[in-house]
């Protein structure tokens, strides 16, 4: 049976350290007059049931940023940036329902029927968990994990994944039946990497 709205919870990923925009917090970074995370937090709202945000700096202001959509923060329970597999664990953790669907904070055009087609996708295949490939014109693949649709049930497996030291996302999904659901709008999942991207999508 495919997963209603009410067992989804939903995660933004806003915990890394945003190197590459030189350490400055990505989902607090301002396009079109609005912070990129309330950017995914409106385009998640409508396809999950709660939410959650996963952040390790100013949870104050993510919170502020939370609370229209009765949004809740939750830290890594792991030190020193771990990386996205963390924030997925403290989503697993926190989540009420059996379901969660991942976004990063900077992916601000995510598809609004991105839910359906994962939770499709894994009920269909029987899987533990869903995520994104997407196809360009010239035929060519490329995965985005961190889009994701996964069973609540794999919290301590992915416990003690990170806790015997591995942090790559692709090793912990092949440990379970994983399916990737191909979508063609490329934009979707575009995720803004630098304050220069930024500053020129502002213009468009």
């Amino acid at each position: 049976m495919k997963p209603t709205r009410d067992h989804i919870t939903g995660l933004l990923l806003a915990g890394g350290r945003g190197m590459r925009m030189g350490g400055a917090d990505k989902g607090l970074q301002m396009l079109h007059g609005e912070p990129l995370a309330v950017h995914v937090l409106k385009r998640l709202a409508p396809q999950t049931g709660a939410l959650l945000i996963s952040a390790n700096r100013h949870p104050e202001a993510y919170s502020a940023l939370g609370a229209p959509f009765d949004a809740k923060v939750v830290a890594d329970t792991l030190a020193d940036f771990p990386g996205p597999l963390a924030g997925l664990l403290a989503g697993l953790r926190a989540a009420g329902g059996n379901y969660l669907l991942s976004a990063p904070c900077d992916s601000p055009w995510l598809p609004a029927d991105l839910a359906e087609r994962l939770a499709h996708a894994l009920a269909s295949n029987e899987a533990d968990i869903a995520t994104v490939t997407t196809i360009d014109a010239h035929g060519q693949t490329s995965l985005h994990p961190v889009f994701a649709f996964l069973r609540t049930s794999l919290a301590d497996d992915l416990s003690a994944f990170l806790e015997a030291g591995e942090r790559k996302v692709r090793a912990w999904y092949a440990r379970h039946k994983t399916v990737e659901v191909v979508f063609t709008d490329e934009r979707a999942f575009y995720n803004i990497n630098s304050l220069q991207e930024l500053a020129d999508l502002q213009r468009d």
